[in-house]
């Protein structure tokens, strides 16, 4: 592993000092620990990034969720670690990380701007339980009243409730949910080591009802096994029961690394896809415009049906009895999604978070 490099050139990442551990527990079974002091701890988005923020904190590198797509199984290469199973098993903790949030936080440099956490890999994956990095990270945030956002497809979020809401006291504090489908087969397949995803809709549920407004990223959606109308509108109607206030559809997308870990995970379980896969990926990373537009319009035709929409104080959903038909949602009312309804000339936007 390439820790040399990373330890002393001006650059670098982390000190030279690192602990590599493994616990010969069931929940951590086959994965090792790198317990490593970073350098810094937020980290500037490079400009030419889609992403929608500006800076991040990532505790963690390297996740045990194990998602065959996940798009941050790249950065393992920096480590000269695979992409592939060590990226799932090989896992990079900051253990400082809290301390030293708190000393940039208040740095005179920094200006108070909103920071993105879970973007790259999972801050509440497995690890988490072991190391309990959040609730420092979370109190630093707090105590500086600085904007965060958390993405997580982990349950154990639910342990920094009382945190979350004294940092909402004060801040800014946005949390989003990764819900791309509800089909269990594939789910124990695509993402084995994520909680169900039922259970993550218990944390939406859970989350709203002490006063954390919650989102869902559906995402991603994965073509030719997820994406049947039929699945998309029973998705939207549980995230809709949930008590999401919003909801954005995120197309697969396979950058390298990702890539080929996840198109060997697609000759192994559906062969029968392989060249559709190549054929629709085959101009990149991303998936045509044609599609992600209408896998866009149809989750937002679904949003408006069950009442979720942008989120205004006061409103709230309304939930049809499940054999009732479509609710028709004026553009403009309260569950009607932004650009969308009659007559509205706006495409869907496709977003590229994860």
């Amino acid at each position: 592993m390439r820790w040399d490099n990373l330890g002393e050139s001006p650059a670098a990442l982390f000190g030279t000092d690192v602990v590599s551990r493994t616990f010969d527990t069931p929940e951590f079974r086959g994965i090792t620990f790198h317990e490593v002091r970073a350098r810094s701890i937020v980290n500037r988005v490079p400009g030419a990034s889609r992403m929608p923020f500006e800076w991040t904190v990532n505790p963690y590198r390297g996740c045990s969720h194990a998602c065959v797509y996940c798009f941050a199984r790249k950065t393992h290469s920096y480590l000269d670690l695979d992409t592939g199973q060590d990226f799932d098993s090989q896992i990079v903790v900051k253990i400082n990380a809290p301390e030293l949030l708190r000393r940039e936080l208040a740095g005179r440099r920094w200006r108070g701007d909103h920071i993105a956490m879970g973007t790259n890999v999972d801050c509440y994956q497995r690890a988490e339980g072991r190391y309990g990095l959040m609730p420092g990270i979370i109190t630093a945030l707090r105590d500086h009243a600085n904007p965060f956002s958390i993405l997580t497809k982990g349950t154990l979020i639910l342990r920094d409730l009382a945190l979350l809401q004294q940092a909402a006291e004060v801040t800014d504090v946005g949390i989003s949910v990764s819900v791309g489908f509800l089909d269990r087969e594939l789910w124990r397949t695509v993402e084995p080591g994520t909680p169900a995803p039922e259970r993550r809709l218990d944390v939406v549920r859970t989350l709203t009802a002490h006063g954390i407004p919650c989102g869902v990223l559906m995402a991603p959606v994965i073509p030719f096994l997820g994406d049947a109308p039929d699945q998309l509108r029973a998705t939207v109607r549980a995230i809709a029961e949930a008590g999401a206030g919003s909801v954005t559809p995120l197309v697969l997308h396979l950058r390298p690394g990702a890539r080929e870990w996840f198109m060997a995970w697609l000759g192994q379980h559906h062969p029968h896809l392989v060249r559709r896969y190549e054929t629709m990926y085959g101009d990149g990373a991303y998936a045509p415009k044609w599609y992600q537009r209408r896998i866009t319009r149809q989750v937002h035709e679904f949003a408006a049906e069950y009442g979720i929409g942008p989120a205004r104080p006061g409103t709230s959903r309304r939930i049809p009895p499940r054999d009732a038909g479509p609710e028709t949602t004026g553009a403009g009312s309260p569950g009607a999604p932004h650009g969308e309804g009659p007559g509205s000339p706006a495409e869907p936007t496709q977003l590229t978070l994860i």
